[in-house]
């Protein structure tokens, strides 16, 4: 059993606490926000034991194990670092940054502190990803040859924490990310990036288009949004068939993969919680089980990505990765 804090009372905490209901290896006992009637409140309506009125004192707390971190993007990795050298191991939402130098400075204190770093990535733990990825590798529909993810939807405005460049907020960060995270399980580390970018907020980007190029002539592209008719996609189409997956990150309609060869098979893989997938992940790791499946390697490679692909919409060119 791993007893969990949360630091702040954001939205998404919200799935963490549904998905700690789903294994006995995960129980939130704590939450941290910086308004102590806030924190009480929240707690009190989710049967939290404790209640804190500062991060701070969240990571004081003797009887909290592990922390997830919620914060808006700008603050995860300097919290991060502060709650592993609070000796709390760490699930940071994603993304963890959007500069991989930050996230290695937060792996580093992973090292020194003996403990256990995972980015949230909830949609990784699900089966449905894991049958994916197992078509893709085995050659299900031949050599993969192109492409597509997408994730948009709508509704935010006003003082909304997505639409803040200071807290690095954007379309890219918010769920062009998992667009990124996808064609990268699937594809590898991209030899080249080009984007772009239709900018709104204070500054933020609203829309982001990638386009990305992989090993092996592989071309891949993705679109992201927040002001949009919400959508989510993966397309891959090989040199024999192809796979199309409409809900790939949420299932709220349950889990299908289509595979398109002379015919169309749908495979339904099981429906279960990816927060509760998570939770279990990072107990097994904590534990000494295995190693974290999204750790510094894929967590690094995550921001190299998304610093590569800013800076070329903001340039107007490709950008090679080394």
């Amino acid at each position: 059993m791993i007893r969990w804090g949360i630091l702040s009372t954001a939205r998404i905490a919200d799935r963490i606490l549904d998905g700690a209901r789903g294994t006995e290896q995960a129980e939130i006992v704590a939450v941290g926000s910086r308004d102590l009637a806030r924190a009480q409140a929240y707690a009190a309506e989710r049967g939290i034991e404790r209640a804190h009125g500062s991060y701070e004192e969240l990571l004081a707390d003797p009887e909290v194990d592990a922390v997830y971190i919620p914060l808006p993007n700008s603050m995860h990795v300097p919290w991060t670092v502060r709650a592993l050298e609070a000796g709390k191991h760490v699930l940071c939402e994603k993304p963890m940054a959007r500069d991989p130098r930050q996230v290695e400075e937060a792996f580093d204190a992973a090292e020194r502190a003996g403990r256990v770093l995972m980015e949230a990535f909830m949609w990784r733990f699900h089966p449905q990803t894991d049958e994916l990825a197992r078509l893709v590798r085995e050659g299900a529909v031949g050599e993969p040859r192109y492409l597509h993810a997408s994730f948009a939807f709508g509704g935010i405005a006003g003082t909304n924490v997505r639409l803040q460049t200071a807290l690095e907020g954007g379309a890219l960060m918010d769920v062009g990310c998992y667009c990124v995270s996808a064609l990268r399980l699937l594809c590898g580390e991209p030899e080249r990036v080009s984007g772009e970018q239709v900018l709104g907020g204070d500054g933020v980007d609203i829309r982001f288009a990638g386009v990305m190029r992989f090993p092996d002539d592989v071309l891949a592209t993705f679109d992201c949004g927040m002001d949009v008719h919400r959508h989510q996609a993966i397309h891959v189409v090989g040199s024999e068939g192809s796979i199309e997956v409409p809900s790939p990150w949420q299932t709220p309609l349950g889990a299908e993969i289509r595979l398109i060869r002379d015919e169309v098979e749908t495979l339904n893989p099981p429906a279960v919680d990816p927060y509760t997938a998570e939770l279990k992940e990072m107990a097994a790791a904590i534990a000494g089980e295995r190693a974290p499946r999204l750790g510094r390697e894929d967590a690094v490679g995550q921001a190299r990505v998304i610093e590569a692909l800013y800076r070329a919409a903001a340039e107007g060119r490709a950008v090679t990765l080394d």
